[in-house]
């Protein structure tokens, strides 16, 4: 998985005032959780940017005056008025150690459902993996070419050796619908196959 590096500093003090003075001087409190000690570290809001707004996922490397630990954002918050990043906290990463993590579903292929103008259905974009580190993908990949309309993409097709979904089997990810522009796939071929044999016996 990719990962983007933040650079920050320590906070000496953690208390409400000294908060306050840090978001007043545009930068965000920041907590790395998971280790020995939490630690407690700012960074200027724009450094968010990039693991923020972007439906990728990436791993941070957090350079807290010159140590680099390696982490996952697990809780941001934002300024229910200004949506100003306010407060941020990160899970530390270890290699032998297995994380849970959010993954982008991305969808590979045609539907012939959809070309027959059934309606895509894309119920989860985004599933839970657990992995070591060194294993987190950067997207789930659905194939979806073999989906026709009324059909289904279930989790259990998606297996794979080196993450575990954190969902039932059974989940749907995605799935074609019928809908009034819609045309029977099955009634198609039939009617494809009747042309056919008809004009081979026309032929003879």
């Amino acid at each position: 998985m990719k990962s983007i590096t933040i650079k920050g500093s320590k906070r000496e003090s953690v208390g409400k005032v000294a908060t306050k003075a840090l978001r007043n001087a545009g930068m965000v409190p920041c907590v790395i959780y998971g280790g020995d000690t939490p630690v407690h570290f700012s960074a200027e809001e724009l450094a968010f940017k990039k693991l923020v707004y972007t439906p990728n996922v990436y791993t941070a490397t957090i350079n807290v005056d010159g140590k680099k630990i390696a982490t996952i954002l697990q809780d941001i918050q934002f300024h229910p008025v200004t949506d100003k990043i306010i407060h941020v906290d990160f899970y530390q990463l270890f290699d032998d150690k297995e994380v849970t993590m959010k993954i982008p579903v991305k969808l590979t292929g045609t539907s012939p459902g959809v070309l027959n103008g059934g309606s895509l259905r894309f119920t989860n974009r985004k599933l839970k993996v657990k992995a070591l580190p060194s294993n987190l993908p950067d997207f789930v990949t659905a194939d979806i070419s073999k989906l026709k309309i009324g059909h289904k993409l279930v989790l259990s097709s998606l297996f794979n050796e080196e993450y575990t979904f954190m969902h039932p089997e059974n989940t749907v990810v995605v799935q074609v619908r019928t809908s009034r522009n819609s045309v029977d796939e099955e009634l198609e071929d039939e009617e494809e196959t009747t042309e056919e044999a008809t004009a081979e016996a026309t032929a003879e």
